[in-house]
């Protein structure tokens, strides 16, 4: 459908559909890491705009929250305190910076012999299965309402049909609230006495970050695997919308505008932003895909940002019913790694490849600790920082664990 036929008014109904696609995902990494998720919205839709800004206004992509960084911002803020943390999303950003000005200087090649497969499989990997505790650790505070909030996300998941079936978090996570509310275990208070309008927290009382050089450094290294799922998705988006976004404006400049937006969100409190698929599924779905109705869906999150009760209403979501959705999310950000290992046909009979992924995947399910000083560097970074190095240094051979003709 040409975007130019819809009136203004279906073009901000499709809109507003697109922020609903993403809105489930997009509040869920804050409530989970103890951010503002207000400040999220907000972040987010700026962010978007800045984007569109940086490509041109030709790129139809919208950034949201990414769940990447759920289990980093968590193990951060325990070691420096949320507002390190938070400075330390500037890390995120100059890998950004970095990777846009090596795609203008070399192209593509540089990042597939630093980054193949092998290597972002098992960090994708890890993303999920790090997070496992945490999702069980919630729902186990009332399973029934877990279980609840999960088979609705599976059934939406399974059985739903056209925009519905990209909106499983939002589906379970309304099921399991009402059935919460009917418990009596829902605490509403706050949401009485929250004013209809209100800035975000974080914007209303806003100051710098606390720049400190450990979470910085902590951050950088697990911003690999969504650098490396942003050239995917513009590629994605490339196909839906019939045009080659990776040539004009270039993968440079979309990298470039993610880098931003993170940075943006930095300053204002917000989690680091990434592309979302699930927009580009729900183009694919209503076949509109101008850049135009992302950036109403974009001005939708920041008006939603400013609306108080709504905030108060997203704190009040009991953890159970968070721990049910998580416990389908954070699998399925696991079997991404597994399927992008697959896709591309990565060999494991090779020595090599397997040597990657076994000590990739046990340092980081180990938990394993690397200390300079007062800098450490951990979990998830430093397995993505060895298996950068493996990749780099284990000589290319055709050595075979289990040779075909065995």
């Amino acid at each position: 459908m040409n975007t130019q036929e819809l009136t203004s008014a279906r073009k901000t109904i499709v809109g507003i559909q697109f922020l609903f696609v993403a809105f489930g995902s997009t509040v869920l990494v804050p409530l989970l890491v103890g951010l503002d998720p207000a400040t999220a919205l907000f972040t987010a839709g700026i962010g978007t705009f800045i984007f569109h800004l940086v490509t041109k206004g030709q790129v139809p992509i919208f950034l949201g929250s990414s769940f990447a960084f759920i289990a980093p911002i968590i193990s951060a803020s325990q070691q420096w305190g949320m507002p390190g943390t938070i400075a330390g999303i500037a890390g995120v950003a100059l890998v950004y910076f970095l990777m846009s000005a090596l795609i203008k200087w070399q192209g593509r090649k540089l990042l597939d012999r630093l980054f193949p497969p092998v290597v972002i499989g098992p960090v994708i990997i890890l993303i999920g299965l790090s997070l496992s505790p945490a999702a069980v650790n919630m729902a186990q505070e009332n399973w029934p309402l877990a279980f609840l909030s999960l088979i609705t996300a599976i059934l939406v998941l399974t059985f739903g049909r056209g925009l519905l079936k990209l909106v499983p978090i939002v589906c379970g996570i309304i099921v399991g609230y009402i059935a919460a509310l009917c418990l009596g275990i829902v605490d509403l208070t706050a949401v009485a006495a929250a004013p209809w309008f209100a800035l975000p927290a974080s914007i209303a009382h806003f100051q710098l970050p606390q720049f400190a050089w450990e979470p910085f450094i902590f951050m950088i290294p697990v911003a690999i695997a969504p650098v490396i799922e942003h050239i995917g998705d513009v590629y994605v988006v490339s196909a839906v919308a019939g045009k080659d976004f990776v040539k004009d404006p270039g993968l440079h400049r979309t990298m470039l505008g993610d880098g931003l937006a993170c940075l943006f969100a930095s300053l204002f409190g917000g989690p680091p932003v990434t592309t979302y698929s699930e927009v580009t599924g729900a183009m694919q779905i209503t076949r509109v895909s101008h850049p135009q109705v992302i950036r109403i869906a974009a001005a939708t999150a920041v008006v939603f940002s400013v609306i108080g009760k709504l905030s108060a209403l997203l704190q009040s979501i009991p953890s159970a019913v968070l721990g049910g959705i998580m416990l389908l999310l954070f699998g399925t950000i696991a079997s991404v790694g597994i399927q992008n290992l697959i896709q591309h046909k990565v060999d494991l009979n090779s020595t090599r490849n397997i040597i990657i992924l076994s000590v990739t995947l046990t340092m980081g399910i180990g938990g394993a600790v690397l200390t300079f000083g007062s800098f450490s560097i951990t979990g998830i970074g430093l397995s993505a920082v060895v298996g950068v190095l493996l990749n780099l240094l284990l000589p290319k051979g055709q050595d075979k664990i289990c040779p075909a003709n065995e």
